[in-house]
This record gives structure tokens, sequence and C-alpha cells, in this order.
């Protein structure tokens, strides 16, 4: 079994920054993919950002030039950095990995954080 740990997440006026980090821990070979989803209120989730083991990453366009994601290895840990916060950013965000457990080539698993609010409001 993987656990996603996240944290960082709170209120911050708008124009604010916060930045996000999710923990991998567990039976884990590789990490495939991390990244980032958000769901506010009344509204399906998106995928806010992600990146692959080759650092390969994908920003929503309404989030490109504000979020940057990043990630150490070593700690199998993400960081999402969000800068210029505005009020429709205001959401929960989960955090997500793709891992094997064994090399490749091995079935990939999904899993998810239990999510952290952001709020952006003055």
């Amino acid at each position: 079994q993987v656990q996603l740990v996240e944290s960082g997440g709170g209120l911050v006026q708008p124009g604010g920054s916060l930045r996000l980090s999710c923990a991998a821990s567990g039976s884990i070979f590789s990490i495939n993919v991390m990244g980032w989803y958000r769901q506010a209120p009344g509204k399906e989730r998106e995928l806010v950002a992600q990146i692959t083991s080759g650092d390969t990453t994908y920003y929503a366009d309404s989030v490109k030039g504000r979020f940057s994601l990043s990630r150490d290895n070593a700690k199998n840990t993400a960081y999402l950095q969000m800068n210029s916060l505005e009020p429709e950013d205001t959401a929960v965000y989960f955090c997500y990995t793709v891992i094997a457990r064994t090399r490749s080539p091995a079935p990939e698993f999904r899993y998810w954080g239990q999510g952290t609010m952001v709020t952006v409001s003055s």
C-alpha cells in the first residue's frame, strides 16, 4: 500500500502565495507521475499540474505562469508552489501519484491524498 500525506493548505489573501507538499511512502519501486487535482464547490475535479519521472510537466491553462510543480526524488515528495493566487483558485487540492512496485515493465497504480483546503479570500 501507498500513503500520500499532503500539507500546506490554508487561507491566503488574493495575490498571496502558498506551497503545497505531498509526500509518498509505502510499497514504491518508482514514482512515474505526481500531481495535483483540485475541486471547487459545485464543480468537477480538474487537473492542475503534474510532473513525470522524466520531469515533464503539465499545467492547466488557468494556472500557467503562476503555479510551479517540482519534485524531490530522494524524498518521494512533490511541491506545488502557488503564486499570485486568485479567489478562483479556492478549492480542495488533492495530490495523486502513479507508481510501480517492481522494475518496468510493471503495472501501475494510482493513489490519492486526503485533500487539503486552499481558500483565497480577503
